[in-house]
């Protein structure tokens, strides 16, 4: 219960630059108090105590502006930003590492029993006045953009925008390749999307897919020489401090040509 309570506190500095210390995250912020006091009434709901299960709920949509049926199923490290007008329904279920902003809806379109609001994969992000309606999964790493209305399931790793929502991007093995190298690096890889018309981000790309290669060919390199009684301690790429390290160094490449 501890270990979740602190994940659920420490997702919000990977998510929200504005937080200061977990101090201020717990006294302050409704989406963390929604989700704690959440957690509280699926257990009651689990126990059958289901009308003081409703009643906690209500409390806690009272105090937060957030309603989340205690019959919802949430995994860990979710996170509700600014959070007014979230709406998540019975029979919800939402995936790990979830975020979810102000005035989204996780509805039904249905008034006959059983499972009828939608399923969230893991690292689903849905923007602020989106509607996700019916049974319907949302593939893990999914996007959904601010104000859709999504009637349809989604692809893992596709970004919808729109009313009705449509698709209008999905992630590629080798943007995938490229976020992997990049945070092995130790920067973040702003030119990993395709439909980026910036040269640099073009560059960029072009240098993660070599990386990529190399780093791949590295490997296979080390365990023939671990097989040969070698050593290859040390040889690991290493993180870099500075994530500019990489643009400065092509910037003096192009002054010295």
């Amino acid at each position: 219960m501890f270990s979740q309570l602190k994940e659920d506190i420490n997702c919000v500095f990977e998510r929200d630059p504005s937080a200061r210390n977990m101090f201020d995250v717990f006294t302050t912020y409704p989406g963390v108090h929604a989700v704690l006091m959440h957690r509280l009434s699926h257990k009651l709901w689990g126990w059958g105590l289901k009308w003081l299960a409703r009643i906690f709920s209500n409390f806690a949509r009272w105090v937060t502006g957030i309603e989340i049926h205690p019959g919802a199923i949430i995994g860990r490290r979710f996170f509700i930003d600014h959070g007014m007008g979230v709406v998540i329904g019975e029979t919800a279920i939402i995936g790990d590492d979830c975020t979810l902003y102000h005035g989204v809806t996780l509805g039904g379109t249905t008034w006959n029993k059983g499972k009828r609001h939608p399923t969230l994969g893991d690292n689903v992000v849905v923007g602020a006045g989106a509607k996700i309606l019916g049974p319907i999964f949302i593939g893990h790493g999914g996007r959904i953009g601010s104000n859709a209305v999504v009637l349809k399931e989604v692809p893992a790793d596709s970004t919808v925008v729109g009313v009705p929502g449509r698709i209008v991007s999905q992630i590629t093995e080798k943007d995938k390749n490229r976020e992997h190298i990049a945070r092995k690096m130790g920067f973040d890889a702003y030119g990993s999307t395709n439909d980026m018309p910036d040269p640099v981000a073009k560059a960029i790309n072009c240098m993660l897919d070599h990386i990529h290669v190399m780093d791949h060919e590295m490997q296979v390199m080390y365990k023939t020489i671990e097989k040969m009684g070698g050593e290859t301690k040390g040889l690991e790429i290493e993180e870099l401090e500075d994530c500019e390290i990489i643009p400065a160094v092509i910037e003096e490449r192009d002054n010295k040509s």
